[in-house]
């Protein structure tokens, strides 16, 4: 009995042959990954991919931030403070402006994150009552980067004051004074809801439309489709114009919850708001017809849009991190992907309550972008339909 019940708890050892049987199940595995080089390459390109993106543009600091300077005073010591922010590497001086009205019309005109103001008579008022003031305006659609920048000038404006006191021995009190534009809760809503709106639409329109023209090839029914009485433009529109739909009801679902649950209200016009959506949706369409177009199955159609679409728009489009820290061809590369002149574009009408001269450079931008991915697209589709 006991040597039975040992018997029946040993596994017995595999034999030669068996090995053989294993080692060609593992070899066959690897021909079958081999075989697919399209999917192969894609598969050891996205780790270098997302360890290059993930290393540069994940900066927890706020570098290079757009300023500008209001110094109606001029004095030695506005001029000693302007000095060491030009110093800072923290920011860049964009511009010094002459004139009060001048401050509203730069937010709005530049990429500014602050607007530094002195008050009259800065030097003066500091030897004559010990006290002088700053005003720190600045851009609250994004709190984080908002709040940021104003620790750094708060502690440069700190370090002044301390030189200062060493060298005069007169304790001066500099008070920054801290105000919000667009945003002067610091919801953070603000901030997310623009690039999620680019985030869901690209997924929708891109990465689905590419997905299911690549299942219709890789299951060999495209070929079905293309012999029927239907000229190809027809089945391609059939393919997209449900993922239109989709990402419109998507849209007008987002801009209720974002208005009505995250209390994100639309400051400008909804009108072209949701045009400018429109054209976005439209764009991310031809992109999803060109990745198709390259895919031959839905795994490739997957890796390429997770590749080109999907984590370019979250890592560099400015939708978590701010482009301006990033490095100079991260910027340059960043001005490439769509998302980015939609966030822009979406940030000005939605939460700046901005006109629609306000959003021409992204317009363009956007409409040239789809012009060429349309004709793109549809060459490169039509060439391997044939």
């Amino acid at each position: 009995m006991n040597s039975t019940n040992k018997n029946e708890h040993t596994h017995p050892t595999p034999t030669n042959g068996q090995w053989k049987t294993f080692g060609s199940f593992v070899q066959k595995e690897f021909y079958h990954i081999t075989r697919d080089q399209t999917t192969l390459a894609l598969l050891l390109i996205l780790p270098v991919l997302l360890m290059i993106l993930f290393g540069f543009s994940i900066n927890t600091e706020v570098k290079n931030s757009q300023i500008a300077i209001y110094d109606p005073s001029n004095d030695v010591a506005t001029r000693g403070i302007i000095e060491k922010i030009k110093a800072s590497d923290y920011f860049t001086v964009v511009r010094m402006l002459n004139n009060p009205a001048e401050i509203e019309k730069q937010f709005l005109k530049d990429d500014l994150k602050m607007v530094v103001i002195f008050s009259d008579h800065f030097y003066e008022n500091m030897q004559r009552t010990g006290k002088a003031q700053i005003e720190l305006l600045t851009d609250g659609t994004d709190p984080n980067s908002a709040m940021t920048v104003v620790s750094y000038a708060s502690n440069i404006i700190g370090l002044y004051q301390q030189d200062l006191f060493k060298i005069q021995q007169i304790p001066f009190e500099i008070t920054p004074s801290v105000k919000l534009m667009y945003n002067p809760e610091l919801k953070g809503p603000y901030f997310f809801v623009p690039g999620i709106l680019g985030m869901i639409l690209m997924i929708i329109c891109s990465m689905m439309t590419s997905i299911s023209i690549a299942r219709e090839k890789e299951f060999g029914t495209m070929e079905v489709l293309l012999v029927s009485p239907f000229k190809p433009m027809y089945i391609i529109l059939s393919k997209t114009i449900p993922y239109f739909v989709i990402s419109l009801v998507n849209l007008a679902t987002m801009l209720l919850l974002s208005v009505f649950m995250l209390k994100v209200p639309i400051a400008g016009s909804l009108f072209w708001l949701v045009t400018f959506s429109i054209l976005f949706i439209f764009l991310s369409l031809s992109l999803g017809l060109l990745v198709s177009s390259i895919a031959n199955s839905q795994l490739q159609a997957l890796l390429f849009s997770g590749m080109v679409l999907v984590i370019p728009v979250v890592m560099l489009s400015g939708m978590i991190f701010p482009i301006e820290n990033m490095p100079a061809f991260f910027q340059w590369f960043s001005k490439l992907i769509p998302a980015t002149w939609y966030i822009t574009g979406v940030k000005k009408i939605m939460i700046k309550g901005l006109g629609f001269t306000s959003i021409l450079p992204e317009l363009g931008v956007l409409i040239s972008m789809t012009i060429l991915l349309i004709g793109i697209s549809w060459k490169t589709f039509k060439y391997h339909l044939e």
